[in-house]
C-alpha cells in the first residue's frame, strides 16, 4: 500500500516543484518601477550561451539591486533555480553590454542633429549600456567646468543608459592648469584633442536650421607644424606643445587624452578642387583628398610626445588613445613598434570603427555623400588589414564614432563630397555590423566582449563594467546572432535621422532582444522603459 501511495503522490510532488519555477520570456507587466520592464530587482536571467571572461557556459546570473551578485555554470533547466524569478532567454547570447567610447550626442545646442533622448534610446535598442559623449559638435563644446555642467543638467531624466563624458583639451584650456584641474574634478573621464576634423576648401556657406544660422568656413591647412580647424568655433586646432601640456595634468588624475590623429602635409592634393568642381561627386576625390600620410605623420608626432607617459616619464599615469583609426598600413606599423616596447613602452592604446570594417573605398557610389567620414573609409586591402589587426590585437577596441547631422548638411542633392558634413550614423547598429562582417574572419562572441565591452571599460577606469562576474554593474546585451533583418524603412531605428546612414538598405544578422542597465531592463522585444533612468557617469 505504501508503495503505491508512493508512487501516486510522487509525480505530483515533481508537477508542483516545477511549477514554483518561473521562466519569463516575454514581459508583458508594466514594471513596478518606470526604469524598468522587469517587476522586481532581484532575478535571474539564464542562457544557453552566456559570454563570461572564462568562455562561453550555459548558466545563470543572479541580479540584486542593480548588481550581479553569482554566476552558476549549469543546466538551470534541471532544478536549480526553484522557487526563483528567472528571465529564461534559450539559445539567445548574453554578454556583458557594449561600452562606445566614441559618440556624439550633439546636446547641448543642436538637438535637432541628435540628443541625449533618441541617442540613448538607439544605444539600447542596440545593446549599447555605457556611452562617451564627445566634447564637440554640442553647443557649447565641453572645455571648462561650466560647459561640463551644462552638459551633465542637459542629460538629467533623458538618458537610457550610463554616459560618461570627455572635455575637450583646445587652445585656451591647454596652458591654463587650473581650467584643466577644475574640468577634470568636475568628473570628465579624459581629454579629447583635435589635431584635425574637418579640412575644407576655400569657401564658405549657409544652412538654416530652424532659427540659428550655422556658418562653416572652410579653408586648406598650411604645411606648418600647426594642425588643423575643426569647423566647430569653439573647439579650436591644437598642436603637440598643447598634448604635451594636457599630458601633464592627466597624469596627476591617471585618465587618459584621445586624439584624432590627421596632419596636413601637402596641399598640393587637394590644388584645382574648388567649390563645384564636378570631381567632387566622387569619392576618388575625396579619398586622394586625405591620404594615409597624414595619418602616418600626425601618429608619428604623437608617439613622440607619448614617450613622456613612460614609467618614470613627465606624464607617467597618463595614456594617450588613438581614435579612429583608419590607415592599415604605415600609420598602424607605427603603433605596433611602439607596443612592442610592453609595460616598458608608452602608455598607448587604439580604436577603429564598423564603418571601416563593413566598407571599402571602391564600393562607394559617386554623390553618396552618407559615406564621407575623416579619416575616409579606404580600400579593400586596407580593409583586410584592419581586420587582421583588430583580431591579432594590435587594434584595441571599437567604437561608433556616431556622428550624425541634420540631413540638409550631407548636401544629397548636390553629392558633394568635398562640401557634406563628414560622420557616420551608426549606434544603434554596432553589433550586428560587427557581428555580420565578422563572421568571414572567424569572430567570436568572447572577441566582441573583448573589443566592446572589456577593454573600452578599462580605457575608461569603470572597474565594474565590461564583464559579466560577480560585483560588477548587471549591464547585459540580449541578442540573438542567427536572426537576420532587413535594415530598411520598416526597421525601427530611434537616431533621429535614419536615413543619413550608410548602414540603410543592408542585410544584417544578430538582432538585440533586451538591454539590461545596472539591472533594469531598458528594452526589450521592440519597446523601452517609460522612464529614462540612466546614470551620469563622473570621474572621482
Amino acid at each position: 500500500m505504501d508503495d503505491v501511495l508512493r508512487w501516486r503522490v510522487l509525480p505530483m510532488l515533481v508537477l508542483l516543484a516545477s511549477s514554483l519555477v518561473l521562466y519569463v520570456r516575454i514581459l508583458p507587466k508594466k514594471s513596478i518601477s518606470e526604469c524598468s520592464l522587469l517587476p522586481y530587482d532581484h532575478y535571474w536571467i539564464t542562457s544557453k550561451r552566456i559570454v563570461t571572461p572564462q568562455g562561453v557556459i550555459t548558466g545563470a546570473v543572479e541580479v540584486r539591486e542593480g548588481k550581479i551578485v553569482s554566476l552558476v555554470e549549469s543546466d538551470y533547466q534541471r532544478g536549480s533555480l526553484l522557487g526563483r524569478k528567472v528571465v529564461d532567454y534559450g539559445n539567445a547570447v548574453i554578454m556583458p553590454g557594449l561600452i562606445d567610447v566614441h559618440a556624439h550626442l550633439d546636446e547641448p545646442g543642436r538637438v535637432e542633429w541628435e540628443g541625449f533622448s533618441s541617442g540613448t534610446k538607439a544605444a539600447a535598442a542596440g545593446g549599447v549600456t555605457t556611452l562617451v559623449d564627445m566634447p564637440l559638435n554640442s553647443f557649447p563644446s565641453t572645455v571648462s567646468e561650466e560647459t561640463l555642467r551644462m552638459k551633465v543638467e542637459a542629460a538629467q531624466k533623458k538618458i537610457y543608459v550610463d554616459v560618461g563624458f570627455w572635455g575637450g583639451l583646445v587652445p585656451d584650456n591647454a596652458f591654463n592648469i587650473s581650467m584643466l584641474e577644475g574640468l577634470l574634478h568636475a568628473g570628465v573621464l579624459g581629454l579629447k584633442s583635435l589635431l584635425v576634423v574637418e579640412i575644407e576648401y576655400l569657401n564658405e556657406f549657409e544652412i538654416e536650421l530652424d532659427i540659428k544660422i550655422l556658418t562653416f568656413r572652410f579653408s586648406f591647412c598650411s604645411m606648418e607644424s600647426f594642425m588643423c580647424p575643426s569647423g566647430i568655433n569653439d573647439f579650436p586646432m591644437t598642436n603637440s606643445t598643447h598634448i604635451k601640456e594636457g599630458l601633464y595634468v592627466l597624469a596627476k588624475y591617471n585618465r587618459p587624452l584621445l586624439v584624432h590623429a590627421e596632419v596636413v602635409l601637402d596641399s598640393k592634393n587637394n590644388e584645382g578642387l574648388l567649390d563645384g568642381d564636378p570631381s567632387s561627386r566622387s569619392y576618388a576625390t575625396y579619398l586622394k583628398s586625405r591620404p594615409p600620410s597624414w595619418e602616418e605623420a600626425a601618429i608619428k608626432d604623437l608617439l613622440a610626445v607619448a614617450q613622456d607617459t613612460k614609467p618614470g616619464g613627465q606624464a607617467e599615469g597618463a595614456h594617450v588613445h588613438i581614435v579612429h583609426l583608419s590607415d592599415a598600413k604605415a600609420s598602424l606599423d607605427l603603433i605596433k613598434d611602439e607596443k612592442r616596447n610592453g609595460p616598458n613602452g608608452a602608455s598607448i592604446s587604439v580604436e577603429t570603427c564598423p564603418h571601416y570594417l563593413a566598407f571599402a573605398a571602391e564600393e562607394i557610389a559617386d554623390g553618396d555623400t552618407r559615406f564621407k567620414c575623416a579619416p575616409p573609409i579606404r580600400d579593400v586591402t586596407n580593409r583586410q588589414n584592419l581586420w587582421e589587426a583588430l583580431i591579432d590585437g594590435h587594434i584595441d577596441m571599437l567604437s561608433s564614432d556616431h556622428s550624425p547631422s541634420v540631413p540638409e548638411l550631407k548636401l544629397f542633392d548636390e553629392g558633394d563630397f568635398l562640401r557634406a558634413w563628414g560622420g557616420i550614423s551608426s549606434l544603434q547598429y554596432v553589433l550586428p555590423i560587427t557581428w555580420t562582417y565578422g563572421q568571414k574572419y572567424g569572430v567570436s562572441f568572447p572577441q566582441i566582449a573583448t573589443w566592446w565591452s572589456e577593454r573600452p571599460a578599462k580605457l575608461l577606469g569603470q572597474k565594474y563594467k565590461g564583464a559579466i562576474i560577480s560585483g560588477n554593474d548587471a549591464d547585459f546585451a540580449v541578442w540573438e546572432p542567427e536572426v537576420e533583418f532587413e535594415l530598411d524603412e520598416n526597421y525601427k531605428t530611434y537616431h533621429k535621422h535614419p536615413n543619413i546612414s550608410p548602414y540603410i538598405g543592408r542585410r544584417l544578422s544578430g538582432k538585440v532582444l533586451a538591454t539590461f542597465v545596472r539591472g533594469n531592463l531598458v528594452f526589450s522585444e521592440g519597446s523601452h522603459a517609460p522612464a529614462a533612468c540612466g546614470s551620469p557617469i563622473l570621474a572621482k
